[in-house]
């Protein structure tokens, strides 16, 4: 464990300063965790240990690795944030808390709306980093979930099918998303990963006899052409995703033409058109199924020419090319910019995270239910979207565990818990303190069933839900 950490750290010309510091981090966490077990047995330092090994494969910056090898030390542990802070820094801190408050969003299969989950996991994230941190530490749990019940699978697999892919898809992170997706597969749909599995291995060794032979092929009328490449290999399409395409092709393999695609990688971007021109010079395209994502990219990101062409033997084969920095891209999205030294990306993606939810608030209740509000919103407005009785019945509220005044403004993150009692009844002076329509609607209506007489309307700003 420790070898193959320390090996993947000089592998990947980390300074020695940098592997100091890892390695202060790891025996600081192995300190901690001595004696801890995960379900499976195994002791719980080999869980921090192989998330932080994940993000020295993608080479993640030193104050990240450090934090994914602290970031459950919180948890049953003698470290405080405060130690970590004063032994590690401020940097390192911020990381570690940024998981620890990421881990207190709950999925719940009631959930009304997936899509605020998935927009407070960014907002609350603050740093992409501590969104790979947690998607890495989801990949080694769903790697290692053999050892719990069947009940705890399960729900583990759909948060992971519905909240943490979506979100490594989000940030186009492909080949992980596809990691996951797979791993989820079996235990939400048990059934039809069988069937699928046992279909989908009829159909490979096929496959893969036939791409072994064009191959050669490929690579042959780039070369003659003159038309520069660095490799050209075989994909095979994830398992789950192909789940879900079928349906659209009445459950009928032969209409989906990128079960295995080519991918050929040249140099630069003026290479790949020369690639494409090659392959259409020898094989006739099948119309509406050249797609250049080079000049209109997808919203994550991607990048890269496709095209579906008549190949030998009349079979139809899909073909994508793309550069070195499209591929690492696509297979790990946001985390390539490190390789790459692109931190001018990665800080315009972030700075563009913090725009998109500047005037947004994500808010749980006690159980972990995300609620979506403006910015500026209160607790007043968080029990009235809860549900209209909620907030009829408020006598008082506590953000993160403390009592604190009805109009005070909420934070992304904040656990709000409302104190009701059945007596209770709103006031007047409730629709000055509340902020969004919503809120304000529902009060305005319980008082006039009341008969309340309200006051004369002073003018305050009203935010939309």
């Amino acid at each position: 464990m420790w070898s193959e950490l320390n090996h993947l750290l000089s592998a990947h010309n980390y300074s020695l300063s940098d592997i100091a510091l890892i390695q202060r981090a790891r025996d600081v966490a192995a300190k901690a965790h001595d004696g801890q077990k995960r379900a499976s047995g195994d002791p719980y330092i080999n869980h921090p240990v192989a998330v932080a090994t994940n993000l020295i494969a993608i080479k993640l910056d030193t104050p990240a690795i450090a934090a994914a090898l602290l970031h459950d030390v919180g948890k049953n542990t003698f470290i405080t944030s405060e130690k970590i802070r004063r032994d590690f820094g401020e940097e390192i801190a911020f990381l570690v808390e940024g998981v620890s408050n990421i881990k207190k969003i709950r999925y719940r299969e009631t959930q009304r709306a997936l899509e605020p989950l998935r927009n407070m996991f960014i907002a609350t994230a603050k740093d992409a980093r501590v969104i790979l941190i947690q998607l890495y530490d989801r990949l080694h749990n769903m790697q290692t979930l053999s050892s719990l019940s069947p009940e705890k699978q399960k729900r583990a697999a759909k948060e992971t099918l519905e909240l943490y892919a979506p979100i490594a898809d989000r940030l186009g992170m492909g080949e992980l998303k596809g990691q996951l997706e797979d791993l989820a597969f079996p235990f939400v749909y048990p059934k039809e990963y069988r069937w699928l599995t046992k279909e989908h291995a009829m159909r490979a060794e096929k496959l893969k006899h036939y791409l072994q032979k064009l191959m050669p092929i490929v690579c042959k009328h780039l070369l003659k052409a003159r038309v520069p490449f660095i490799n050209a290999h075989a994909r095979v399409k994830h398992l789950y995703s192909l789940w879900q395409k079928l349906p659209r092709y009445d459950m009928n393999f032969e209409g989906i033409y990128d079960i295995t695609a080519v991918r050929i990688i040249v140099p630069a971007i003026e290479d790949c058109y020369a690639a494409l021109g090659i392959i259409h010079h020898h094989w006739r395209p099948l119309p509406g199924r050249i797609k250049d994502y080079i000049a209109l990219p997808k919203p994550n990101g991607y990048q890269s020419l496709h095209t579906t062409v008549f190949a030998p033997r009349h079979r139809m084969v899909e073909f994508q090319i793309r550069t070195p920095e499209m591929h690492e891209h696509a297979e790990f999205g946001i985390a390539a910019h490190w390789a790459y030294k692109e931190n001018a990306k990665l800080r315009d993606w972030q700075k563009e995270g913090k725009e998109f939810f500047s005037d947004r608030v994500f808010a749980l209740t006690p159980k972990g239910e995300v609620f979506d509000l403006p910015q500026g919103a209160t607790p007043l407005d968080f029990a009235y979207h809860v549900h209209s009785e909620i907030g009829n019945h408020m006598t008082g509220a506590k953000i993160n565990g403390k009592l604190v005044a009805f109009g005070q403004e909420l934070s992304s993150g904040d656990t709000v818990e409302i104190l009701t009692h059945h007596r209770a009844k709103p006031k007047a002076e409730w629709r000055e303190r509340a902020r969004t329509t919503l809120a304000r609607r529902q009060i305005r209506a319980e008082l006039r069933k009341l008969g309340v007489k309200m006051p004369q309307k002073r003018k305050t700003k009203t935010l939309r839900a």
